[in-house]
């Protein structure tokens, strides 16, 4: 560690041989991330004990709460006080959050929840992996809203990624999720730390002005109001009712259209700027995979083996699985033989490939309820069925 501020502390420049969850603890330091709230949960627990550790050294602050449900609340709350604020959980814990996540959607709270997936339903697999929880991520809490959701595939990954996470949500102040699992929590693999000065880190845009007659849910020309910090001097109310731009309760259809619409444009309206996605061996392919996370990483080799064989595969890897690439997809099943999906649950992201293919390429899935990886083997049979059938 160079020097001895809290600065230099914040970044642990060099290489490092850790685990995906202590690499996601590092990230979310090295990001600004100074208040933590969680509660322990088997496959998380790690990030939640590497925090805790870590923050002291740069003046942040972790606090166990007791259970998921206050956890997620005195993460909005650290954040409407206005420090970067994260927690982490698995499914069960996930389920628990999701009314609290919902009121981070309608007050648009800035915040990252990570959650290291486990086998499920309810207690499940706790130790071993799954990639479970894709459309409770999407749609887990209830009303009309949209939500950002990464998936790294490594420790090294899972680092950026949950610097990518916090600017994320800072720019469009929301929750954003990063959707990791037990494989990549646990598994350890190099990873390289940067310079601090290398790491770009965004903060909430804040109000300037007059503080007479602010309007805290008043949005700018990007469709995204500033963000003001409790207790700073400005009059704020902030509440999960339908409010007005004073962020007063307003019980009309016509309120709830402006606020939802405002919640959703900032998303939709961006979609270009925030979805991302990897292309490999895509130019050429006829056989495309789709994967993310911990099952890219088996993709990857059954892509190779394929090409092999003579037949030409490639993948499209989801980074950010919502908002969903849909475009892309539209545009490769325009050209393509078909899809295969890979991931660990009984089809999640495979029926939005469907839905997006439109039938143009027929998709097909490869996946498992949980437990263990999907092997190369797998997908590489799944990648010849397909060939030879809409050869």
């Amino acid at each position: 560690m160079k020097g001895n501020s809290m600065a230099d502390a914040a970044v642990l420049t060099g290489e490092h041989f850790m685990t995906g969850d202590v690499a996601c603890a590092e990230g979310a330091i090295a990001a600004g991330c100074r208040f933590f709230a969680g509660y322990p949960i088997t496959p998380a627990t790690e990030v939640a004990e590497h925090t805790a550790a870590r923050l002291p050294d740069v003046g942040g602050t972790y606090i166990q709460m007791e259970d998921e449900i206050a956890a997620m609340a005195a993460v909005l709350g650290g954040s409407w006080a206005g420090v970067k604020s994260m927690t982490a959980t698995s499914g069960p814990g996930f389920s628990l959050m999701m009314e609290n996540i919902g009121l981070g959607l309608c007050t648009e709270t800035p915040c990252v929840i990570v959650n290291v997936q486990r086998g499920g339903p309810s207690t499940g697999l706790p130790t071993l992996g799954a990639q479970g929880d894709m459309m409770q991520a999407r749609w887990g809490s209830h009303g009309p809203y949209e939500i950002i959701a990464l998936a790294p595939m490594s420790p090294q990954e899972i680092f950026y990624q949950t610097i990518e996470a916090f600017n994320l949500s800072e720019i469009y102040r929301l929750p954003v999720l990063v959707m990791t699992d037990e494989i990549v929590g646990h598994m350890s693999e190099r990873v390289v730390i940067p310079d601090a000065k290398k790491i770009k880190t965004i903060f909430r845009k804040k109000p300037s002005g007059r503080r007479e007659g602010f309007k805290p849910f008043l949005a700018g020309p990007d469709g995204i109001a500033p963000m003001p910090v409790a207790g700073e001097g400005y009059r704020i109310h902030i509440t999960g009712l339908t409010h007005d731009e004073q962020g007063y309760p307003a019980m009309t259809a016509e309120a709830h259209a402006a606020m939802v619409s405002r919640i959703t444009g900032k998303i939709r309206n961006s979609l270009d700027a925030i979805t991302r996605t990897e292309a490999f061996m895509l130019d050429d392919a006829e056989i495309v995979i789709v994967s993310y996370g911990c099952s890219a990483r088996t993709a990857l080799a059954a892509v190779e083996d394929a090409r092999r064989a003579g037949i030409k595969a490639g993948m499209l890897r989801l980074i950010t699985v919502w908002p969903f690439p849909e475009k892309r997809i539209r545009e490769l099943a325009a050209r393509v033989r078909g899809f295969v999906t890979v991931e660990i649950n009984l089809g999640q992201v495979h029926l939005e490939v469907e839905r997006c293919a439109g039938g143009k390429a027929p998709a097909v899935l490869v996946g498992h309820a949980g437990g263990t990886i999907i092997s190369p083997e797998e997908v590489l049979q799944a990648v010849r069925e397909a060939f030879a059938h809409h050869g």
